[in-house]
């Protein structure tokens, strides 16, 4: 990609209305970290004022990490204020819910030009960040940031791919993101939910994010939703996914929701990693669409993630929203010394980095098609066998539901497992319907010859606090035995789960064949049975619930 500082303000001018401001465009990661303590000014705490400093150094000063704190108000994603402009041709295609709601785009074409009004008014000075989505030339989209915070345009950069050759008509495939928090959305004038929005105009290629919305991963995730409506058109799949290669050149990927091992079981030093998030599946492989990774810092375990420990020292990373030390300047504080287990901020402590800090990462963030799919799930309710062999109806059905649970504990009033689906193992992020994703994942894998299990890293002998969460020896060896083809080798022989349907096998090699029937290692089998069928239920429900059945996928359970 080459453009001059001409080319970008004669686009912005003509695309957003921008003619009276200033731009700083693709800076150094060293100009924009010293640009973002300099310049980046807003609310740190609630109640506070809307002009204290937003990011700081250590003690490394340049040659470390930046540290940026978000408003208090948007220490995740604002999900209640994300919308897709309903441009009446994108109506249908889009999977409209509750996180992804409808937006007038006679609304939005207003709102666009206040906010450039706004920008114009002020003079501003914006951070230009050009990158781009996806690895492989073949789909790769060019992405411009245009934003107030240089902490965001450095979050771009640590965050998606630089210079691909070979992508076509750059200009006419760009996308915008115009990043505007000093902009305050007036919801009785603009149509919005609050003072803040997120929304994506799918048919003009902006993405348009105002207010207190200055949490990190909004620069990214906006653009992995668009993604997902991008790659189906071109007969390609978006993916919510981890992806490695083992040694003989064989590519897995791993699905599943927070908490079930996704990141984890994806390192694996005997394989490469192509990457832990977001990913494509086109007819060239399995491919990144991103150059880094945007890890949850919260109770880090440093010597279990040492990987992430060393990168929080590196250059050019960016440490969200983990406080200072008491009575101690964040300017004389080692990365290193900050409190990964304080909360007090958030819970959604984050770290920005790139992908090349992690060792064994495949050349180009590229791989081959996947001989193997994993999709993760944690059962806290500890009833599902620790690993079911699918068939391709089956994987269907699992890939919609994207079922896990949540522990017990971890929300008010939640006093046993809690049941979580969410479709496609990412479903605020996918703008098209469930099926597109479903229909594709089936399609690839009958061409690819690709097998399919489902994996289950949560408890057995009894729901959590009751049973034992299954053991990672135990989780490993089973994923190894997929990966090297075992588990669907001739011969291989199994039982049905009487009440899921599910096939498990009956032995596996380094693992105790009394691990694998679930009901089993409960004590009490007419407890574990009672369990079984209030969790078929939930699945039952959700599929209803979802209309999964109207969009084609066959109820296995």
């Amino acid at each position: 990609m080459s453009t001059t500082k001409n080319d970008i303000g004669n686009e912005l001018s003509a695309r957003l209305g921008l003619d009276q401001v200033a731009y700083q465009e693709n800076l150094s990661k060293e100009e924009l970290f010293h640009a973002a303590i300099a310049k980046d000014r807003g609310r740190v705490r609630e109640g506070g004022p809307d002009d204290e400093q937003k990011a700081h150094a250590t003690s490394l000063g340049v040659e470390g990490p930046l540290v940026y704190y978000s408003d208090p108000s948007c220490t995740g994603r604002p999900v209640q204020d994300t919308f897709g402009v309903a441009w009446p041709e994108f109506e249908d295609k889009l999977w409209w819910k509750p996180d992804f709601k409808r937006f007038d785009p006679d609304k939005f074409t207003a709102l666009l030009e206040r906010v450039a009004a706004h920008l114009n008014e002020r003079g501003a000075t914006l951070y230009v960040k050009d990158v781009y989505c996806g690895y492989d030339p073949e789909y790769a989209v060019p992405y411009r940031f245009v934003g107030e915070y240089a902490t965001h345009a450095l979050f771009a950069h640590n965050m998606f791919p630089k210079g691909i050759e070979g992508v076509e008509d750059e200009d006419g495939k760009r996308w915008l993101m115009l990043n505007v928090p000093s902009f305050r959305c007036d919801p009785e004038r603009d149509g919005t939910a609050s003072e803040r929005i997120v929304a994506l105009d799918m048919k003009n290629r902006i993405a348009l994010v105002c207010g207190r919305a200055d949490y990190c991963g909004v620069v990214k995730k906006s653009m992995f939703t668009v993604m997902n409506y991008l790659l189906p058109e071109m007969g390609h799949m978006g993916m919510h996914c981890s992806a490695n290669i083992g040694e003989r050149e064989d590519g897995a990927i791993l699905f599943g929701l927070s908490g079930t091992g996704k990141t984890t079981l994806s390192a694996d030093p005997a394989r490469e990693l192509i990457g832990d998030d977001e990913h494509a599946w086109t007819g060239n492989g399995v491919s990144n669409l991103e150059d880094g990774c945007y890890a949850k810092l919260i109770n880090l375990d440093k010597d279990a993630e040492p990987v992430i420990a060393a990168a929080l020292s590196m250059k050019g990373t960016i440490i969200e929203n983990v406080p200072p030390l008491p009575g101690k300047a964040m300017e004389e504080t080692d990365p290193q010394e900050l409190d990964l287990f304080d909360n007090s901020v958030t819970e959604n402590t984050r770290f920005s980095y790139p992908l090349d800090c992690n060792p064994h990462v495949a050349a180009g963030a590229r791989g081959p098609h996947p001989e193997t799919i994993v999709l993760l799930t944690a059962d806290a309710f500890g009833v599902l066998p620790p690993v079911s062999v699918l068939s391709p109806k089956e994987v269907m059905y699992h890939f919609v539901s994207g079922f896990t649970a949540k522990l017990a504990g971890t929300e008010v009033g939640v006093t046993e497992p809690k049941a979580a689906f969410s479709a496609c193992f990412g479903a605020p992020f996918m703008s098209q319907k469930p099926n597109v994703y479903a229909s594709l994942l089936a399609k690839k894998m009958e061409e690819n010859n690709t097998r399919c299990i489902l994996l289950n890293t949560g408890w057995s002998g009894g729901p959590y606090g009751v049973g034992k969460r299954i053991s990672i020896h135990d989780t490993r060896a089973l994923l190894d035995a997929a990966l090297r083809g075992d588990l669907h080798a001739e011969g291989a022989e199994y039982e049905t789960h009487p009440v899921f349907n599910l096939r498990f096998p009956t032995s596996c090699p380094g693992v105790d064949p009394a691990v694998l029937n679930p009901r089993e290692s409960w004590e009490d089998k007419a407890a574990y049975d009672e369990a079984a069928q209030k969790l078929l239920g939930m699945f039952q429900k959700n599929f209803e619930d979802g209309g999964y059945a109207e969009l084609g996928i066959e109820p296995v359970m």
